[in-house]
């Protein structure tokens, strides 16, 4: 039984390779600490603990941490200031909305929308990834890959609590996804700010009649 890979070996007490006269508990990937001597009880429920040092980073939750970013800053190269141009003289009424039209055919804000459901598919796709990366590196159960079908959020958050309790370690990528969630609220502050200061040179330049 060997700790390289991932093995087809279920989780159980098997004789220790370092002292066969002992019992050691084998997680699925790789040995614990945990060891068991002969004429006492087994535990009943053995804990759930990776190896000491056990690296519990991967590149692939960095990626579904970071790749979410790509659509929400396309978002400040779409031109929302011009989403209130209005020209009431206009002969037509499609070039009298022309700032509207300009707004939603902005190669940046389909971008923005395309991008965001490939970020999506490879989010789900990288955690399948770093769940079976962190298994082969021992990690006893590791948080599963398919809670990113709810969110690459959820899936950071779950992977950062378990990762925890099972190395000690691994708190880093929620403090990064805590930034993007602050990024992202940024960006969404100052597109508002730019849409509501364009509706308000609307209201200035055409005043309601009395």
């Amino acid at each position: 039984m060997s700790d390289q890979g991932t093995s087809v070996i279920p989780p159980g007490w098997y004789p220790d390779p370092e002292n066969p006269a002992q019992g050691r508990f084998w997680n699925g990937a790789a040995w614990t600490d945990v060891r068991h001597v002969p004429g006492q009880p087994l535990p009943l429920t053995p804990p759930l603990k990776a190896p000491a040092g056990t690296d519990w980073n991967t590149p692939w939750i960095w990626l579904i941490i970071g790749l979410p970013l790509l659509p929400l800053l396309l978002l400040l190269l779409v031109p929302w200031g011009s989403l209130f141009d209005f020209d009431p003289f206009a002969s037509t009424p499609a070039e009298g909305m022309g700032g509207m039209v300009s707004v939603f055919l902005s190669p940046f804000y389909w971008l923005s929308i395309v991008s965001s459901y490939g970020v999506y598919g490879l989010s789900v796709w990288f955690a399948y990834r770093d769940m079976k990366d962190l298994a082969a590196r021992g990690v006893p159960k590791p948080f599963h890959w398919a809670f990113a079908f709810i969110g690459g959020l959820v899936y950071t958050i779950g992977r950062s609590v378990v990762v925890k309790r099972r190395t000690g370690r691994g708190h880093a990528p929620l403090w990064a996804e805590i930034a993007v969630v602050v990024v992202s609220i940024v960006v969404v502050v100052i597109v508002e700010v730019i849409i509501f200061s364009a509706m308000g040179d609307l209201i200035t330049t055409f005043p309601p009649s009395r």
